[in-house]
């Protein structure tokens, strides 16, 4: 079973081959993830390092935590799993995704195979929005009785109705 490591304090200047390097050299089976802006290109100051087994991750964890990369000093833990919910964004977050500390957005620059999946439930989310919108908005202009003020100003809208109807009365 593979193990996903977060490793935190990267620099926005990263030279991804010398990182690469460095957690190579605790082993073999070790892939590397830098999670990189959409715009710029640049390193977003974190990325995933996965490995064969636990040990292999408690090793790495022991020999890079706090070990000086390019002036910055790297932080590694064990990723945690993403909870099913909401994140910070405001964007759904799914169940078993990457890890806690990655948006929705790099999630889909991350991860190939989900992107089509997760941009069809998008489209079709916002699709269903503006149906509710359109709909919404054509029946309150059909029917007048179907549209209630707001509470907290409908005294105010009433004494208005009755003052323009005075007004009106009164210029007859």
């Amino acid at each position: 079973m593979s193990i996903r490591l977060y490793v935190g304090n990267l620099p926005a200047e990263l030279d991804r081959q010398a990182l690469e390097k460095i957690f190579n050299e605790s082993g073999d089976s070790v892939s590397l993830k830098v999670i990189t802006d959409r715009k710029t290109g640049k390193c977003r100051g974190f990325g995933f390092v996965t490995v064969g087994s636990d040990e292999v991750a408690d090793t790495v964890i022991e020999k890079f935590n706090g070990y000086e990369f390019n002036g910055a000093v790297l932080k590694l833990e064990k990723a945690l799993p993403r909870t099913k919910g909401k994140a910070e964004d405001g964007s759904d977050l799914e169940e078993g995704s990457d890890d806690s500390t990655t948006s929705e957005s790099e999630s889909l620059s991350t991860s190939t195979v989900a992107a089509p999946v997760k941009a069809a439930a998008k489209r079709k989310k916002r699709n269903s929005n503006n149906k509710k919108t359109t709909a919404s908005s054509s029946s309150s202009s059909s029917s007048s009785e179907a549209h209630q003020p707001d509470p907290r100003w409908a005294s105010d809208l009433e004494r208005l109705k009755q003052q323009l109807l005075e007004a009106q009365g009164a210029a007859k």
